[in-house]
């Protein structure tokens, strides 16, 4: 099959859609298919075919709702004039779906959703949008959802969709199964006997990473690090130290010295070797829609605390590799960790060694069976198929 995936930024761009298209396209290429990404042109791209997978960039800026611009203008004409079996668009309210759907019912290919969340569903300015993507999304061939009970698979059913799937987010068994050779302790200077605890995640402002040092530094936790590795870790060190209540429990902290933090960002092989070697994930993350980190964790057989953040709840009953932290939503759909429940749950699993590697073993291997990228790969090309045959 000719398959084109359309996704806002890709490799070396780097995020979480980034990973699941990346994850998805190469796997596809591997099953014998020709994919072909539609993205943003970024600056460190050099080559226009990376691992199989053809890459065709525009300089779009920001996220246009409407074609104006030459480069928007291209884009679209892209998909009109170009034939392909199947045109995936993956997540809404970014330009590279936007701007295709007035035209969906002018292109040839089977169209496939892929919407992730619809983290602005109930945000003021998106209004008008989630209004016209009531008619819009009954354009598409097949709609993949990643949870059962998400806002995004709710609001299609409550818009009569019927064409409707679901297949999972994951992890990569061909990063996850083989032995490290990185020793995250030795590099960082992490004492042995020190309890790792690990947040992998992007210093947006929405992953928790505040609200997990509160977490931490408020903990009965003796001899402990956390370390947090995500992108733009310089302008969260500089909103940390300004924080007045960070700061003054990390004032507390250090006349003790029994618990350490750390933020950097790390490459890929030393954050795989980060979840292998950690002994529990803290997540109390502000929204999301189906975080792939937790499923990372079940492929380390590291046990996790999260809020109840996108399907979280739900990744936690599908792999038993986790539980969920008491969580506030505001009415923005933002979630909220209960800093005084996170607390006592990370004092509890932190002093149950063997519920923790329970919890770890048994997520490994229901992952293994189910969840890992290289099966639902295989899910989306019998997808594809199916559409392509009807």
């Amino acid at each position: 099959m000719k398959i084109f995936h359309c996704v806002e930024s890709y490799y070396p761009a780097i995020g979480g859609m980034q990973e699941v298209v990346k994850q998805l396209s190469e796997r596809l290429v591997k099953l014998g298919h020709d994919v072909t990404v539609l993205t943003r042109f970024h600056s460190s791209r050099t080559f226009n075919e990376f691992n199989g997978v053809k890459i065709v960039p525009f300089k779009i800026e920001g996220n246009p709702k409407v074609a104006a611009t030459e480069s928007e203008k291209e884009y679209v004409n892209f998909l009109l004039n170009n034939t392909c079996d199947v045109v995936t668009f993956f997540a809404a309210q970014q330009w590279a779906t936007d701007l295709a759907l007035p035209h969906l019912t002018s292109l040839n290919a089977k169209k496939v959703s892929v919407p992730t969340g619809y983290s602005g569903l109930y945000w003021p300015e998106f209004k008008d949008y989630f209004e016209d993507m009531k008619k819009w999304i009954h354009g598409y061939d097949m709609n993949v959802y990643l949870s059962n009970d998400y806002r995004d698979i709710n609001y299609a059913q409550a818009n009569q969709v019927k064409k409707i799937t679901l297949i999972p987010n994951g992890a990569a068994a061909d990063e996850f199964l083989p032995e490290t050779q990185t020793n995250v302790r030795k590099e960082l200077n992490i004492p042995q006997n020190h309890f790792l605890i690990l947040l992998v995640g992007s210093y947006t402002g929405w992953k928790g990473h505040k609200e997990a040092i509160e977490i931490f530094l408020k903990s009965d936790l003796k001899n402990a690090t956390l370390l947090m590795i995500g992108n733009n870790y310089e302008g969260f060190k500089r909103q940390y130290v300004k924080h007045p209540r960070l700061a003054l429990l990390s004032f507390l902290n250090k006349l003790t010295g029994s618990k350490r933090i750390i933020f950097n960002f790390y490459p890929r092989n030393f954050t795989v070797a980060a979840y292998k070697q950690a002994n529990l994930f803290l997540f109390p993350s502000n929204i999301e829609c189906s975080p792939i980190v937790l499923f990372e964790c079940a492929a380390s057989k590291l046990p996790f605390l999260a809020t109840d953040v996108g399907n979280s709840v739900e990744i936690s009953n599908w792999t038993k590799g986790g539980e969920i932290m008491p969580t506030g939503k505001n009415e923005s759909g933002f979630s909220h960790v209960d800093i005084k429940g996170g607390v006592k749950m990370l004092n509890e699993i932190y002093h149950n060694k063997t519920k923790r590697e329970k919890m770890g073993n048994e997520s490994f291997e229901i992952w293994k069976e189910k969840y890992s990228w290289e099966v639902i790969a295989r899910q989306y090309e019998q997808l594809y198929s199916k559409l392509v045959n009807q």
